[in-house]
């Protein structure tokens, strides 16, 4: 018995959505039926696609090559319910949004709301690694992120960009200054992203060049929460320019060491980025001005 349509789209919707529940939700039927629709192709395959735990799902070897076929067979749907519904499909669509820059994500997502207020939305931000690692897996619709990797399968709009610089409090001996160099960082606590964001990873290799260690330095998850780390004196952030209105009230200082510039374009996989909503998304966001 070959396995049908139905089997494929419930196993790619609990990929992309996570579970089992979520992705129930998001086909309207009920989680029984999406759960038999898997292990029904689970048994025609003759291998586990799935890894369940806690946190929620994963795929194994055999899942990870199904997944891909699966998702595309999802986008084609999508296409022809597009090219069926006309335009009407936008008006209450459902779009999945990653990034590992906040403020182009933001603004970008803000101008989309305007433009189709009934689309159903789902952002998340992520470090770059995880970010990069989810698009090239075709976890989500569209992603914006910075030195995106070169790949053949992916749509790549450039939309700005930027280079690094320190936070610091206005009261900071070193706020003054129209240039940092690594040398006057070495008494300083230094706040960085966590580890697999791009910011790590440029500092680290830029430490090693020019021979110089922080000895001192916190890791965070998120931009805001490394501007609050700031605000409360907890150190310098060493972060992207102009990364988000949370900042305002910290002064930017460029670092030498870091003089480079960084691009972050918007990001999809070529099939999804001429689905009507994906296209729609990445028009907006590269209209817009960041200076």
């Amino acid at each position: 018995m070959r396995a049908n349509h139905h089997q494929f789209v419930a196993f790619a919707y609990v990929v992309r959505e996570g579970s089992f529940s979520a992705a129930a939700t998001r086909l309207g039927v009920t989680q029984s039926a999406v759960t038999q629709h898997v292990a029904k192709l689970e048994k025609q395959v003759g291998s586990p696609l799935l890894f369940r735990n806690r946190e929620g799902v994963s795929l194994t070897r055999t899942g990870e090559e199904f997944y891909d076929l699966a998702d595309r067979l999802v986008t084609l749907d999508t296409a022809i319910t597009e090219r069926l519904e006309g335009f009407e499909a936008m008006e209450r669509g459902h779009i999945k949004i990653i990034a590992n820059a906040p403020l182009p994500a933001l603004r970008a997502i803000s101008q989309f709301r305007q433009a189709y207020p009934d689309v159903e939305i789902d952002f998340a931000l992520y470090a770059w690694s995880t970010a990069t690692r989810l698009l090239r897996e075709r976890r989500a619709d569209v992603g914006l992120i910075t030195d995106p990797p070169r790949s053949e399968d992916w749509e790549r709009v450039s939309i700005l960009k930027a280079r690094y610089v320190a936070y610091l409090l206005p009261s900071s001996p070193l706020a003054h200054r129209d240039l940092l160099h690594f040398r006057d960082l070495i008494d300083e606590t230094i706040i960085l992203p966590e580890t697999g964001s791009l910011t790590e990873r440029v500092v680290r290799e830029a430490q090693t060049k020019h021979g110089i260690r922080f000895p001192r330095t916190i890791t965070m998850t998120t931009f805001p929460l490394m501007c609050e780390a700031v605000f409360q004196g907890a150190g310098i952030a060493l972060f992207l320019a102009n990364s988000g209105l949370i900042s305002r009230g910290l002064v930017e200082v460029p670092v030498a060491e870091l003089s480079a510039s960084h691009e972050t374009a918007v990001i999809a996989p070529k099939d999804r980025a001429r689905l009507r909503l994906v296209k729609a998304f990445i028009e907006i966001a590269s209209s817009l001005d960041f200076r």
